[in-house]
C-alpha cells in the first residue's frame, strides 16, 4: 500500500464533513468509527482512504477520489498552486476542497477572468489541454480599436502571431464595433497570451478578457469572481465527451 496515500483518520473525516478535529476525536472515543472492521482508538493513525473501509456509527464513509470545480477567476490571482508572490486560485478553495489538492486546467493570465477548471484527474485535464484535441475555449472581450470584417476574415483562416507561429482557425463573432469593441473569440488551442497576441497581430489591443466557456461548458453566471461550484455529474460526462473528442 503507497505510503502517499495514506492519511489521518480525523482529517479525512473532518474534511468530509464529519466534524472538527476536536469533535472526531470525541466521536473516535466514544467508539463510533471503525475501520476495517476494527474500533478505531486512535485520531491520528493514518489509513487508506480508498482502500480501507471506514465507517462512522454504522455508515460507510464514501470517499470520493476525484473533485471538479468551476471556478470564476478574478483578476490579480494566478491559475497556479502556488507562488511566492502572489495570491493564487487555490487560495480560493474552502478546505473541504482545497483538500483533494485540486490543480487549475490550463492557465488564464493574472488580469484575466472568468472560467477556470480545477480538478485533480490528471487524466481528464491532460487530455482537456491536449493540442491533438482542439478543445475550444471562447472568450469575450474588449478591443481598443475597431474590429471589423476583415479581421472576422483574417482569424477565420488564422493569423501569424509575433514569433511566427499561425493559429488554428478561429471564429471571431463581433458584438459591437468602435473606438472600443466588444467581441466573442473561440480559439481550438491554448498558445501563450494567445487572444491578445491574435489581437495585436490585427494591429488592435485586449483591454479586458474574460473567459466564457471551455468546450461544452459555459461559465455558470450566478458566479462572481472569486466563486466557485462544483461540477454536477451531467457537466463532469460532458467534458468526459469533449476529451475524447465527441465535441468539435
Amino acid at each position: 500500500m503507497a505510503e502517499r496515500k495514506r492519511q489521518r483518520l480525523d482529517k479525512i473525516l473532518s474534511n468530509m464533513g464529519y466534524g472538527t478535529r476536536k469533535e472526531i476525536k470525541k466521536l473516535i472515543k466514544a467508539g463510533y468509527v471503525t475501520v476495517n472492521g476494527e474500533w478505531a482508538d486512535d485520531p491520528g493513525m493514518h489509513v487508506d482512504p480508498h482502500d480501507d473501509v471506514i465507517e462512522v456509527d454504522g455508515e460507510r464513509v464514501i470517499y470520493r477520489r476525484y473533485i471538479y470545480l468551476m471556478m470564476n477567476k478574478p483578476q490579480g490571482v494566478l491559475s497556479a498552486t502556488e507562488d511566492r508572490e502572489s495570491a493564487v486560485v487555490v487560495d480560493l478553495l474552502h478546505p473541504e476542497h482545497a483538500f483533494f489538492e485540486p490543480f487549475p486546467v490550463g492557465r488564464l493570465d493574472k488580469d484575466t477572468e472568468g472560467l477556470l477548471l480545477l480538478t485533480n484527474d490528471g487524466k481528464l485535464a491532460h487530455r482537456l489541454l491536449s493540442p491533438k484535441k482542439h478543445v475550444p475555449k471562447t472568450y469575450y472581450a474588449e478591443v481598443e480599436g475597431a474590429v471589423t470584417d476583415a479581421d472576422v476574415e483574417a482569424f477565420s483562416r488564422g493569423v501569424t502571431l509575433d514569433d511566427g507561429y499561425r493559429t488554428l482557425p478561429a471564429e471571431l463573432n463581433v458584438l459591437r464595433s468602435g473606438p472600443k469593441s466588444e467581441v466573442e473569440l473561440t480559439i481550438y488551442e491554448g498558445k501563450y497570451h494567445q487572444v491578445k497576441r491574435m489581437f495585436q497581430a490585427v494591429g488592435k489591443r485586449v483591454t479586458f478578457l474574460k473567459r466564457i466557456a471551455m468546450g461544452p461548458l459555459p461559465l455558470d453566471p450566478s458566479l462572481e469572481p472569486g466563486e466557485y461550484r462544483e461540477l454536477t455529474e451531467e457537466e463532469v460526462a460532458a467534458l468526459k465527451g469533449a476529451e475524447s473528442g465527441s465535441q468539435a
